[in-house]
């Protein structure tokens, strides 16, 4: 569920293309009227703005607003205005020919979505970056981390809440086997974790700790490490439920000194419009204060207004 406010009755996209237009006039910008109108848009809504705004003025409107805004407010702002599955493509192509490459990123995007947004990933890379997205992480990545996501990416699974009992017996002895035994540990866990449904992966999770007295999170902390680690657990923790997976990664990207603000812009604004609601519940739930309250505290100035309005209301 959306925690987007988007106007009752909105203006017209001519008059709110015409507003951000008066806003870039004088010395400077008026960022909070150009935060008003776009963090208050759908997506459709500001593809039309876009699309008017090029029309009416004679020049792109990210363009313009990456020469106006600056630091992590024209990051997020830039990022907000892609259509979801075009900014999808724009961050792994960003996270894996970047002079940076952004594992975490990468394993975040592809790990966390179903089958079928999988499907819709894939060919937005393949229209938006001209390569295909099985090739560049073949090129880029590497190790048990690399293997995982290539089969991730190319297995298909089912999406449905049945899964067959005894397998997932047998599934939970096969990991525990491998988690015990040097070598087999990769092997096994990529052959299930890509392979299995959502409802399955739940269901070995439950009876991997009646059976063994301890979690299936634990026994992956125990026996792999860094990005393969992190990707297994990625996809164990959107199994689980994906408010989950993301109110933790949110805690994290705001926890200790300093923020994370690559990674507190990329949850914000992509979830934003998909299930920040639920997200929002269970960081309350978990952590004993409202994610509203989180942002305030790590942010400041507009960039700190912009995520605000992206997350609504203080609850």
């Amino acid at each position: 569920m959306s925690t987007l406010k988007v106007p009752a009755v909105a203006p017209s996209h001519r008059d709110d293309a015409m507003q951000i237009y008066r806003a870039f006039k004088g010395i400077g910008c008026d960022a909070a009227a150009i935060i008003n109108i776009i963090a208050h848009r759908d997506a459709t809504q500001r593809s039309l703005i876009e699309q008017e705004y090029e029309s009416t003025y004679g020049h792109e409107l990210r363009k313009r607003l990456s020469s106006e805004l600056t630091g992590h407010l024209k990051k997020a702002v830039l990022l907000w205005m892609h259509e979801p599955g075009e900014r999808d493509a724009f961050i792994l192509k960003k996270a894996l020919k970047g002079a940076v490459k952004d594992q975490k990123a990468v394993t975040e995007i592809v790990c966390s979505r179903t089958p079928s947004q999988i499907g819709q990933l894939k060919r937005a890379y393949f229209s938006n970056v001209g390569s295909n997205l099985e090739d560049d992480i073949e090129a880029e990545l590497s190790g048990e981390h690399k293997k995982l996501l290539l089969a991730f990416l190319t297995t298909s699974r089912y999406e449905g809440p049945e899964y067959d009992e005894t397998l997932v017996e047998e599934d939970a002895k096969a990991l525990n086997k491998a988690a015990r035994k040097f070598g087999l540990t990769g092997k096994t866990f990529i052959q299930i974790f890509s392979d299995r449904s959502r409802a399955h992966l739940c269901a070995v999770s439950d009876i991997y700790k009646t059976m063994f007295k301890k979690t299936l999170e634990k026994a992956i902390r125990d026996e792999t490490h860094k990005n393969f680690e992190y990707a297994l657990k990625t996809i164990l923790r959107c199994a689980e439920g994906p408010p989950r997976f993301y109110a933790k990664a949110l805690r994290k990207a705001m926890k200790g000194i300093g923020t994370a603000d690559t990674d507190l812009i990329r949850i914000v604004v992509t979830r934003a419009e998909v299930d920040m609601h639920y997200i929002k519940a269970e960081y309350r739930k978990k952590y004993g204060k409202t994610l509203n309250d989180a942002v305030y505290s790590d942010t400041s100035g507009h960039y700190r207004t912009f995520l605000l309005a992206l997350l609504g209301n203080n609850n």
